[in-house]
């Protein structure tokens, strides 16, 4: 963006804007926000409605573009976690207005909401150095 200037360059977006705008992207990367690390059944868990074979799809497509960390233990069951990139913390951090904002409108019933969001207190923390608000 050009200073003093009210003109705003889209052409960033270009490259990101079709992963994000994915119907499951944005709540997965808040979902993972939440958590420090979380495993792919959790994740699901939270997410009702969505099949395994999407979730995994949106995780792979995370991953291509740096915004999650997929870390595998050789174990029997095998384990899985996912957790942010610093560019993901950063989308994460970039979501919260959004996030608000909708609060604001409270266009959400409670009783359709299935995450179970409104029995929960998101506690937040700050992102050291910046003091900027993430999700925990």
């Amino acid at each position: 963006m050009e200073k003093n200037s009210n003109h705003i360059c889209l052409c960033p977006l270009e490259g990101i804007i079709n992963l994000i705008a994915k119907k499951w992207a944005i709540l997965i990367i808040s979902i993972i926000g939440h958590h420090e690390k979380i495993r792919f059944t959790d994740i699901a868990q939270r997410l009702n409605g969505i099949s395994p074979k999407t979730l995994a799809d949106v995780l792979k497509d995370l991953q291509k573009e740096n915004l999650i960390h997929r870390e595998s233990f050789s174990e029997i069951p095998p384990r899985v976690e996912y957790s942010l990139t610093k560019d993901g913390k950063d989308l994460c951090e970039a979501v919260l207005p959004l996030i608000r904002w909708a609060e604001k409108r409270d266009t959400v019933d409670t009783h359709r909401c299935q995450g179970g969001c409104h029995n929960e207190n998101l506690p937040m923390k700050r992102t050291p150095g910046t003091g900027k608000a993430l999700l925990k």
